[in-house]
Order: structure tokens, then C-alpha cells, then sequence
């Protein structure tokens, strides 16, 4: 894998290396322009790149697409900016657009760099075992259960007695009860999906 960043001021025309102006019909802040972001995605779009966009108004990013990205051979993402991109970027070049939470940023850069972290980490070699990402939250629909460490008493604090029973099948089943509990404390609307997905 090969993560490269791109210079949007490469594409532009202007002694200044302008990549933004103020919205047509007023209002606050800028947009970026639609000249630098066409010439930068005809110039590096492959045959098979999927273009995302980070964008406050985009669909929920999740572990469910973060395996779907993993599964693409070529990725673009355009970092929104300022008050946002000409709508003509979005409607020409953009194959989906992903938000990473319900709040807004000052740029599209950290959801950029938190999605190709989810991703790396699920290809092949990424992590030092495979099983590494298995029970991990949202893998299964729950989230991860408790995890423990040596020493087993600490300030009196100590270790469930069944996590060093090794006894697996019991380990399994506690680990189990533990992500239902935790995920109906924490986040009951993964249950609910979890069930709705049964039906």
C-alpha cells in the first residue's frame, strides 16, 4: 500500500497558487475551486479509482465501509475546506462522499487520515496476526469485550478468575456476555441494528 498526498496549488494557474474564492449569492468563508480539483482527478485517476470526499453531509463511515475500501485497488479522497467544494466537484467527480461524525471540522484532512488508518489496518500483513482484527468493535455487530494484563491484583483490582481459568470455551462464553453487556450499556443502537439485520 501507498499512501500519497497532493498538492492542490500544483494544479493551479495564478503567480498565488489560488485554490479558493468566495461563494457566488454571498455568505461566509470560501469554497474550494472547481478549476485545480478537475485538473488534480483527471491527472491521477486511474482506470478503477473510486473519488470519496470528506464532507460533514456525507454517508456515515463505519467498519462495514472501511472493509469495502480495504477491498478497492485505487482510492482518491478529496479533503473538503472552508465552507466546503463547488457543488460541480461533487456532482462530476465524486464517486461517494463520507463523513466521520455528526460535528464539523476545519478541514477534510483528519477524517481523511482516520479513514486510511481503518483501512490499512485491514490489509493483508497490516497487523502482527491476522486475528488480530476478528473481535475487535464492530466486527461482529457488538463492541470489544474488557481486556485484562499482568498482574492479576492490582490495588486490589484483580483479573475475572475465568480469564485465567484456561479454560477456552468458558473464556469464550464470558467474553461474549461481556460485548452484549457493554455494547446495551454503551451503544444499544447496535443491538438494534444487529436485530434488525436478522429480520
Amino acid at each position: 500500500m501507498e499512501v500519497n498526498a497532493v498538492n492542490l496549488r500544483d494544479y493551479t494557474h495564478d503567480k498565488r497558487g489560488t485554490v479558493d474564492d468566495k461563494p457566488y449569492g454571498g455568505g461566509a468563508g470560501m469554497l474550494m475551486k472547481v478549476e485545480p480539483l478537475f485538473e488534480a482527478v483527471e491527472d491521477l485517476r486511474k482506470e478503477n479509482t473510486l473519488v470519496l470526499m470528506t464532507s460533514p453531509s456525507g454517508e456515515p463511515f463505519n467498519q462495514k465501509m472501511a472493509h469495502e475500501l480495504a477491498a478497492k485497488e485505487h482510492i482518491m479522497i478529496i479533503c473538503g475546506h472552508y465552507e466546503g467544494v463547488d457543488e460541480r466537484v461533487r456532482e462530476a467527480l465524486v464517486d461517494r462522499e463520507v463523513s466521520i461524525g455528526d460535528y464539523v471540522l476545519t478541514s477534510g484532512n483528519l477524517p481523511a487520515m482516520v479513514m486510511v488508518d481503518a483501512v490499512t489496518r485491514l490489509l493483508p500483513g497490516a497487523l502482527g496476526s491476522p486475528e488480530s482484527e476478528v473481535d475487535e468493535s464492530f466486527e461482529n455487530g457488538l463492541l470489544e469485550y474488557p481486556q485484562y494484563t499482568r498482574p492479576p491484583v492490582f490495588r486490589g483490582m484483580a483479573v475475572p478468575e475465568v480469564l485465567l481459568s484456561g479454560n477456552h470455551a468458558e473464556i469464550a462464553k464470558w467474553r461474549r456476555e461481556q460485548s452484549e453487556q457493554r455494547t446495551a450499556g454503551r451503544r444499544p443502537d447496535l443491538l438494534n441494528k444487529k436485530i434488525e439485520d436478522l429480520t
